[in-house]
């Protein structure tokens, strides 16, 4: 657990080589904010928060099977991360800030994500 990182992963850069490419401009891991979100675009008033499939439970992902050792405590650890990310984006959205959930899975494809981070981003 402890070689496991919380921030710079490669979905996470994935995501902001791409907002790069598309000239906007971020802060990272901003702690004045609830859940300190790994991508913070002040400009626009959004938020990008990049989940690893695993670690905070995508449905119907096949990265997010628990494990057969401890599974209970796997289970209550995931679920534990799904209410507070939850928690974190109501704060987020009661602050005026929108928010979007980028999953590990839906990075490795830069056109796709592309194309999603653009709506996101400049949609009014």
């Amino acid at each position: 657990m402890k070689a496991v990182r919380g921030r710079n992963t490669e979905p996470e850069l994935r995501v902001r080589r791409v907002l790069h490419a598309m000239g906007c401009r971020f802060r990272l891991h901003r702690n004045d904010l609830p859940g300190t979100p790994d991508i913070a675009l002040p400009r626009h008033r959004k938020i990008v928060l990049v989940h690893g499939c695993f670690w905070h439970g995508h449905e119907g992902c096949r990265r997010a099977t628990i494990p057969t050792n401890n599974a209970d405590t796997w289970r209550e650890k995931i679920q534990a991360n799904q209410f507070r990310d939850r928690r974190n984006i109501a704060e987020l959205r009661a602050l005026g800030w929108d928010v979007l959930v980028v999953w590990e899975c839906e990075t490795p494809d830069p056109a796709l994500l592309g194309r999603r981070l653009r709506n996101f981003v400049f949609q009014r």
